[in-house]
């Protein structure tokens, strides 16, 4: 059998390459030096306090200094931090104090490093399912993508959900704000359960999640917020969660990770009030895959590799939508699932609202 031709290697192409993959390298690294610097409580010792030597640092947050002083120096290189020759000190940016330091912030990104710990702990498993075409549920992936996906999630929820999106929503915010019957499918640790009842103190709320881990603590975090006498949290899975007459029913990011979508979407339909309205929100994504190559994409693909298509692939029917479907097949999925009304009701850069109407 003969072998294919050598291809001629372009030395210009090769170092650009090697160089593109150079920043991969210190990005990877960097994601476990984020998630110290979260831990340790490093950034928010640095918010507002002006340039820092590293020995102020680590009296700051009673660690070692020659740690922090070859963390900062690895931040600054990257330009998480700023570096002062003259001084030797370190200072974190306004901009990137909001990013990394303010749990408040829209913009709050450690939880996604949790997230990615999760995705590097658990690939074995993964690389096997490669091997099998088995899937991988979301309840056997290490703990702290639980809690890094609610972190992460959390301040895109905040900025977005009660101001925006449920606004968009026709005549929701009304019935919401009189009195309404809410479903939050998928739910997770209730944040997004949690922020609607916040906001609509004459509605109730249930949360279902098939995952009793994250139930227990949406049970726990209701109460903390104070709402637990108008939000419930079950353990129920999508196409089979108790009730019916919803006025709203909600399902945050979760829709692609179903094995069987359209299946879920029929149950939806037969909970729902005559005039009730299902809420979808997904990753954004465009139809076509060559849309989707970008930045934001490839962080959605490569979640999607990690976490939701195995996550989907683990259930019944399997579909494996992934993170990227796109509003073109979900609304496909919706209007077989006998919903008739479907429409595009908001989007950020992050993502995608549908609302679905019988």
């Amino acid at each position: 059998m003969s072998q294919p031709a050598p291809q001629a290697v372009n030395e210009a192409k090769l170092h650009e390459f090697v160089m593109k993959a150079v920043g991969e390298m210190g990005a990877a690294m960097n994601a476990a030096l984020i998630i110290i610097g979260d831990k340790l409580g490093l950034y928010k010792a640095m918010a507002g306090a002006g340039p820092m030597t590293s020995a102020e640092v680590a009296r700051k947050t009673k660690t070692t200094e020659r740690y922090v002083r070859e963390w900062l120096s690895a931040q600054a290189a990257g330009g998480f931090v700023t570096y002062d020759a003259a001084s030797e000190k370190f200072t974190l940016p306004p901009e990137q104090t909001m990013a990394l330091a303010d749990e408040q912030s829209p913009v709050f990104l450690p939880g996604f490093f949790e997230i990615v710990a999760a995705c590097i702990k658990d690939e074995p498993k993964v690389t096997e399912a490669f091997r099998t075409g088995k899937g991988l549920g979301w309840h056997e992936h290490d703990h702290c993508l639980f809690a890094g996906t609610e972190r992460f999630f959390r301040p895109n929820y905040r900025a977005h959900l009660v101001s925006e999106w449920i606004p968009a929503l026709s005549d929701t915010l009304a019935k919401l704000k009189a009195g309404a019957r809410v479903a939050d499918v998928g739910c997770g640790l209730g944040t997004s359960t949690i922020l609607m009842a916040e906001a609509y103190p004459k509605s109730t709320f249930v949360g279902f999640d098939y995952h009793p881990q994250s139930i227990e603590m949406a049970r726990e975090a209701a109460t903390k917020a104070g709402v637990s006498d108008r939000v419930k949290f079950e353990v129920a899975k999508a196409k089979d969660y108790p009730g019916k007459g919803y006025q709203l029913v909600a399902f945050f990011d979760c829709l692609h990770d179903m094995g069987d979508p359209e299946g879920a979407a029929r149950h939806v339909l037969q909970s729902l009030d005559s005039d009730g309205v299902w809420m979808i929100v997904e990753p954004f994504a465009h139809d076509k895959l060559q849309d989707n190559l970008n930045p934001i994409g490839r962080v959605f693909y490569g979640a999607s590799t990690m976490l939701c298509t195995p996550a989907s692939l683990s259930q019944e029917v399997g579909l494996g939508l992934g993170a990227q479907a796109g509003e073109g097949r979900l609304s496909k999925i919706l209007k077989g699932a006998g919903f008739t009304r479907v429409r595009r009701a908001a989007e950020t850069p992050f993502n995608i609202v549908l609302e679905a109407r019988p």
